[in-house]
């Protein structure tokens, strides 16, 4: 993490993709600077310093999971999103909760494998370049093709300097972009994987071992030939070389750093593992279960991947849920005192969906001027028919289910059918979407509330 990413300044970052929210923001600001603020500290005290745990709390739609998003893209760290009721107790069918964790070191993997790759990827190129050169051009003559001894050294020279000019010659042409049309075989190597069914009660993630890698070491490694063009060959060739060039190694344990370090773990629908009336029997019973199961991992343990070993104590855990049934005291105390910080994200009003129609980097209004603009058809919303729209999109929340911000996307898609239907066919047209345009397109919807329900 960098140091100039002060609370205050995440926070800003935040604002420029979520609407309100501040507690929940300057939360989740807090923890992240905690952990710049930890690696400052002597390596004896480092280990004793924990992160605090966080749970949101509000509706669906108001922006829990966008946060915790951005802020994994904004200090780069591994994310990963789970919903708690896809997993179960142990001895139950399902998935249990360390598989959360071996996926998020296949996420961290992906990423320092991403990054190793870019810095390859130069390197690469050259080869990729070089391997092209030896498809274009016939192979450099050998001991055999070249003049007898008797003909002199000279004469070995000129074949030599020959074949060489020939070579830098094509190469012009590579870079200038001549012979990208051009086609060439070329052979590539092709991994085949047999099939093979594992049957165990707890499922292959939880046998503790890699029969992907194993498997790949096991089979011989098959080549095919594939005719192709010098450009499409080119990024074929050069993904090769980069696989060749990547330290494996280095990219593990960069991963499994970053993991234990800057790992993030979003844990949606929580409220749906919350027991209201516990009993002895049904369902309830594996949705405590689950809470037993998630206590080491969240508290700390260590977890078998297929990378390595991967302790969770510095692990941030951010739960979310609407608990519009369950109450936050209905976890477990022992899995309540695993999230110290409760922060409450409230539901949105016509006010906020204007904002967020407009002030966000990624403002709905904006995504669709772009996607039109790309059928040369400008759009542009007044004042009035963004706030027409809001006022809708407010109205239906309050009328049917309330789910946030999700409800301008089914608005907007309904308000611009016919112009996204048309809009191939009026290339260089000018729209503008006023109030009037808005009551007009979505009144006899809105009107009707049984209809709303079903289209908005």
């Amino acid at each position: 993490m960098k140091p100039h990413l002060t609370p205050r300044a995440i926070v800003a970052e935040l604002d420029k993709y979520v609407i309100g929210q501040d507690e929940a923001k300057r939360a989740v600001a807090i923890a992240i600077r905690n952990r710049w603020r930890r690696q400052q500290l002597p390596v004896e005290l480092r280990d004793e310093v924990t992160p605090k745990n966080i749970i949101m709390i509000g509706p669906t739609g108001v922006g829990k999971t966008e946060i915790a998003r951005r802020l994994a893209n904004l200090v780069n760290a591994p994310f990963l999103k789970v919903d708690a009721s896809k997993y179960t107790e142990v001895g139950y069918v399902g998935r249990d909760v360390e598989s959360m964790i071996r996926d998020l070191a296949e996420v961290a993997v992906n990423q320092a494998n991403a990054e190793e790759r870019v810095t390859v990827e130069e390197k690469a190129r050259e080869h990729a370049e070089e391997r092209l050169l030896d498809l274009l051009l016939p192979e450099r003559p050998t001991p055999s093709q070249r003049p007898e001894p008797a003909e002199g050294e000279a004469a070995e020279e000129a074949t030599e300097q020959q074949y060489e000019r020939a070579r830098e010659r094509f190469r012009r042409l590579l870079r200038d972009g001549k012979l990208e049309d051009r086609r060439v075989e070329l052979t590539l190597p092709e991994r085949s994987m047999p099939s093979v069914e594992i049957f165990t009660s707890a499922g292959v993630e939880q046998m503790g071992f890699d029969f992907q890698n194993l498997f790949e070491r096991m089979m011989p490694t098959r080549h095919v030939t594939r005719t192709m063009t010098i450009a499409e060959a080119r990024d074929a060739i050069a993904q090769e070389e980069a696989e060749k060039l990547i330290d494996r190694e280095k990219v593990r344990v960069t991963a499994l750093e970053r993991v234990q370090n800057s790992g993030i773990v979003f844990i949606d629908e929580i409220d749906k593992i919350a027991v209201a009336e516990r009993k002895n029997y049904g369902p309830d019973v594996s949705r405590e279960g689950v809470q037993r199961d998630l206590l080491p991992i969240v508290e700390g343990s260590t977890v078998v991947t297929r990378h390595g070993m991967v302790r969770t104590d510095h692990i941030l855990f951010i739960a979310a849920g609407a608990f519009t049934v369950a109450k936050p005291t209905d976890l477990i105390p022992e899995f309540q005192g695993r999230f110290p910080i409760r922060v409450e994200l409230k539901s949105l009003g016509e006010a906020d969906f204007v904002r967020i129609l407009t002030e966000p980097e990624n403002a709905l209004t904006k995504q669709y001027a772009a996607l039109l603009g790309t059928e040369e058809v400008s759009i542009e919303f007044t004042r009035d028919a963004v706030e027409a729209i809001a006022a809708i999109a407010a109205l239906i929340n309050q009328r049917a289910q309330n789910i946030g911000a999700r409800r301008l996307h089914t608005v907007m898609e309904k308000l611009l059918e016919d112009i996204s239907f048309n809009a191939p066919e009026q290339r260089g047209r000018r729209i503008t979407v006023d109030g009037q345009m808005v009551h007009d397109t979505l009144k006899s919807i809105v009107e009707d509330e049984d209809l709303s329900r079903y289209i908005l």
